[in-house]
Parts: structure tokens; C-alpha cells; sequence
């Protein structure tokens, strides 16, 4: 998909210094994962607390059944 994007040069290029990237597009392409991988992490903290859990489960021995 072609995008046409107005982007700062000094952040893309400091970007591409600093990640050691070949290219603009490999930095920004390292940096939106980077962004979703955070995003998705902060969608996992909204569930803490929220989730019941079995005070007798013992992973130890599920781990073992396998």
C-alpha cells in the first residue's frame, strides 16, 4: 500500500542513526511495531484485577502432564 506521509527529517533520520536501520522505511516500520506492541501491552494492564482466578491450580503440575 503506497502512503504518502509528511514526516519529520531530523526524527526518521535520527531514527534510522539510532536503530542502525538500512533504510527510512525499515525505521518506520521497526517503530509502528514497537508503538502496536506497546499498545497491545497497555490493553493487557486494563485487565489486571479484572480476571478470576483458581487459588488451588498448580502450573507446576499441568507442566508435567504434557
Amino acid at each position: 500500500m503506497a502512503t504518502n506521509l509528511q514526516l519529520d527529517d531530523n526524527l526518521i533520520e535520527e531514527a534510522v542513526q539510532l536503530g542502525a536501520h538500512r533504510t527510512k522505511r525499515e525505521a518506520v516500520t521497526v517503530a509502528l511495531e514497537s508503538y502496536i506492541g506497546y499498545l497491545k501491552r497497555l490493553q493487557i494492564l486494563e485487565l489486571f484485577g479484572t480476571i478470576d482466578y483458581d487459588p488451588d491450580y498448580d502450573y507446576k503440575k499441568q507442566r508435567k502432564r504434557s
